[in-house]
């Protein structure tokens, strides 16, 4: 059960499936467009010969679009034989360090471990020691990377909203962008009363509660 509770720590969740297409263009046209991704970050990578766009699918799914910008791009053997397919998987983790001990301890290889200063750390795993995917670990703030549509706005970390009878609690995830939840007037009534109750009980209590929960899971 620790160890389980470890590997819990050391992974928050996948960010993004990256998908490498080479024309560009008619790639955006077709998730923007058609199935109504929002544009996120953009940025292009002279070193590594390479144009990348991440995109908000619904609340908390993403993807990530690359393309080749010249010859000699990593990307030109990946798309040799075809015209796009799904490069790589993002996973977020809170501690990138941590994430690398975690791999060495448990004699997985990794490449590519570096950062662009706080912003960005990662790592790789190739796909010969990951059941054929390119695995990409990184330790980032998702929300600097989502347009701003798809975040909450102002300081406050929720809002309630009405939707005739019902109410939409839309709250910040940790894992960028918000989430809806639609509550009819009773759910709302007993969370509110839920949360009164426990905000009202001794820090002490609460964490037991918790950590009690965590071992049923």
């Amino acid at each position: 059960m620790e160890k389980v509770k470890e590997i819990r720590q050391v992974i928050s969740r996948i960010d993004h499936i990256s998908i490498a297409v080479r024309d560009y263009e008619k790639a955006f046209r077709f998730f923007s467009k058609l199935l109504g991704a929002v544009p996120g970050a953009r940025a292009e990578d002279p070193s590594m010969k390479y144009t990348w766009q991440l995109f908000s699918l619904g609340d908390l799914s993403r993807i990530e679009l690359m393309k080749a910008t010249e010859q000699g791009s990593f990307l030109e053997n990946f798309l040799r034989r075809k015209e796009g397919g799904v490069h790589h998987l993002t996973l977020e983790t809170p501690n990138i360090e941590k994430m690398r001990l975690w791999l060495e301890e448990a004699n997985v290889p990794y490449f590519g471990y570096g950062s662009q200063g706080d912003r960005w750390k990662e790592l790789f795993i190739h796909p010969r020691d990951a059941f054929g995917v390119l695995i990409q670990i990184a330790e980032f703030n998702p929300d600097e990377w989502l347009d701003d549509s798809m975040k909450m706005k102002g300081p406050r970390r929720f809002s309630v909203t009405r939707k005739g009878k019902d109410l939409i609690l839309t709250m910040a995830h940790p894992g960028g962008g918000r989430v809806a939840v639609e509550l009819t007037p009773s759910e709302a009534k007993e969370l509110a009363a839920e949360l009164e109750k426990i905000a009202e009980e001794p820090e002490n209590n609460t964490a037991q509660q918790k950590g009690s929960h965590e071992d049923i899971h």
